[in-house]
């Protein structure tokens, strides 16, 4: 799954990172995790962090001794499917009866 089309307009990397993080939205990452799910070194994984996090697209949470990043939850798309809605062609052909 990937991030809201409202949060693709970021830097490569970023959205890379909003997209691995909202595939593992519940259990959230470690670091090592991003690394291994982004394509990017270590420091352009961190840069892009810090800028995420400035913004507030993700939470940080440090359980027990392991640092895990989630994201926020205007990230996520919404899991309801939207409604069926013809286009107008379709429309067009329905109302000729093709």
């Amino acid at each position: 799954m990937a991030a809201k089309p409202a949060y693709r307009d970021r830097p490569e990397v970023e959205v890379a990172i909003l997209d691995a993080l909202v595939d593992r939205r519940e259990e959230g990452m470690t670091v090592f995790e991003l690394r291994t799910a982004v394509d990017a070194d270590i420091d352009r994984i961190e840069a892009a962090l810090g800028e995420l996090k400035d913004d507030g697209l993700i939470t940080v949470d440090q359980a027990e001794t392991r640092l895990r990043v989630y994201p926020h939850d205007r990230v996520v798309p919404d899991s309801t499917p939207e409604p069926d809605d013809p286009g107008i062609l379709d429309r067009i052909r329905s109302k000729l009866g093709l």
